[in-house]
């Protein structure tokens, strides 16, 4: 995570891959993917304990890969498209960064 200050800290690239890198959260953004839900209708699809899913989905709101809105009782939790469109272009520039020319070097082994 990147600290912007004290009290703003953005996810890397790396952490929202790793958010995402588990099956369970994987699919949560599948199902979320569909439209907003309500974690007792993701625990539903889930057949999970509603304490394994709101884990999970703080993992996804930790990373800003999802949202959530309280309703009463009820958190509803939406993808945040934004962010998963955006990783994608992020994830290639972290990979690509400029780097030093390959065509020669002093200490090669080949």
């Amino acid at each position: 995570m990147i600290m912007l200050s004290e009290s703003t800290v953005v996810p890397t690239v790396l952490d929202q891959l790793k958010a995402l890198s588990h099956e369970i959260r994987f699919e949560l953004v599948r199902y979320l993917a569909g439209g907003e839900r309500c974690v007792c209708d993701l625990e539903a699809l889930l057949i999970l304990p509603q304490s394994k899913v709101s884990y999970h989905l703080a993992i996804l709101r930790d990373a800003e890969l999802v949202s959530s809105e309280q309703r009463g009782k009820n958190t509803y939790y939406a993808l945040r498209q934004d962010q998963l469109f955006g990783l994608g272009g992020a994830l290639l520039n972290d990979i690509f960064v400029q780097s030093s020319s390959l065509t020669h070097q002093d200490k090669s082994i080949c």
